[in-house]
């Protein structure tokens, strides 16, 4: 038997305050004064001085704010590489990604298209890419997604919805400060979070599941009970420990896979651009005849938050429509494998799937 050799973040930093240490973290990965750092900022911090001040600009440093408002795509990747490459004429010292799963997202896939040739969307599925990734940090401002852990980087092509899956994709160091997580509204919180719980679900349950996958994902799984079930947290607590319960998340789908609820999900940010969290959450409430528990515990999390999801979104698609997210969602196999096993296709049909989109 082949076991996989994957590679890990080497080097990660965890505690609050400890975005201020970025300074000495990158001076040393400087390759001269003319190759820039490029810091990709969630939008939502411009004017926001308490993060931003704290930028340690040098030099021909750049931010570059990016909207949030949809979902990664492969020809954004593409524009952003092409405006790297003409500004500068040297290739920079490093990319940093300061911001959600989005942030992590396209920080990961531009630092992998600086060095290999192409357009994104060729490089994604698994194990494409073939020259190392420029170096690359990972900060998150909201914790859930385990995209600073992960060797994928999600992406919407002009074919599908898939990650650029590699060895090179994994950040070369990752900041972990739950002080940045402080101004999460409250909506977002959760489904970000619920993303989080439901990679420990599907994990958990599936097909891959190993000693290492189920270390992890039982730390988080019981992390994200605790924060969205119980009231003994403080506010500051809580942030310490979703941010832990989202690398550890992270991690236990690193040896292992996603299900149901991400292949379907994927399908919706395709044709509907519904963003992964709350794709996964609409999804997840569906899914009793797959994760009977793990669907009673999100229900209870979701009343307790009073959580009020999106309905009727697929109400007015016409069968095309329906056919493009199926074909979407079935695209991923390993993840309907890891769910069902390798007969799954015996179970799930376009018509299974048809069914339960019509009930979103």
């Amino acid at each position: 038997m082949q076991f996989k050799n994957f590679p890990m973040v080497s080097r990660i930093i965890f505690g609050r305050g400890s975005f201020n240490q970025l300074a000495e973290i990158l001076e040393p990965k400087r390759l001269n004064t003319r190759a820039p750092f490029i810091f990709f900022v969630d939008d939502v911090f411009k004017g926001n001085a308490w993060l931003t001040s704290r930028i340690p600009l040098a030099y021909d440093d750049k931010v570059i704010y990016i909207s949030t408002k949809e979902e990664p795509k492969t020809s954004q990747i593409d524009t952003l590489v092409e405006q790297i490459i003409l500004n500068y004429k040297e290739r920079p010292s490093g990319i940093i990604g300061i911001g959600g799963g989005s942030i992590m997202d396209i920080a990961k896939a531009v630092a992998i298209m600086l060095t290999n040739d192409g357009e994104s969307k060729d490089y994604q599925g698994w194990d494409l890419v073939k020259h190392p990734a420029i170096y690359h940090v990972g900060i998150p401002t909201i914790s859930g997604t385990g995209a600073e852990v992960s060797r994928t980087t999600i992406l919407t092509g002009p074919e599908r919805k898939l990650g650029i899956n590699s060895d090179y994709t994994p950040f070369d160091q990752v900041i972990l400060d739950p002080e940045l997580t402080k101004e999460v509204p409250k909506d977002q919180w959760f489904y970000t979070g619920m993303d989080c719980f439901v990679h420990c679900i599907e994990s958990l349950n599936g097909t891959y599941l190993n000693a290492f996958s189920k270390s992890y994902g039982e730390k988080a799984y019981e992390l994200c009970k605790e924060i969205f079930l119980e009231d003994h947290l403080t506010e500051i607590e809580a942030q310490d420990k979703l941010m832990m319960a989202s690398w550890h998340g992270g991690m236990s789908i690193a040896y292992s896979q996603v299900g149901v609820a991400h292949a379907m999900s994927y399908g919706l940010g395709y044709l509907l651009g519904i963003k992964h969290g709350i794709g996964n959450c609409i999804v997840f409430d569906h899914l009793e005849d797959y994760y009977p528990d793990g669907v009673k515990l999100f229900k209870q999390m979701k009343a307790k938050h009073n959580i009020n999801l999106p309905k009727g979104i697929c109400a007015n698609l016409t069968e095309d429509q329906f056919d493009i997210m199926i074909n979407v969602a079935l695209s991923l196999e390993p993840l309907w494998e890891n769910a069902l096993g390798k007969h799954w296709k015996k179970q799930i049909t376009p018509e299974v799937l048809k069914a339960l989109y019509k009930k979103m």
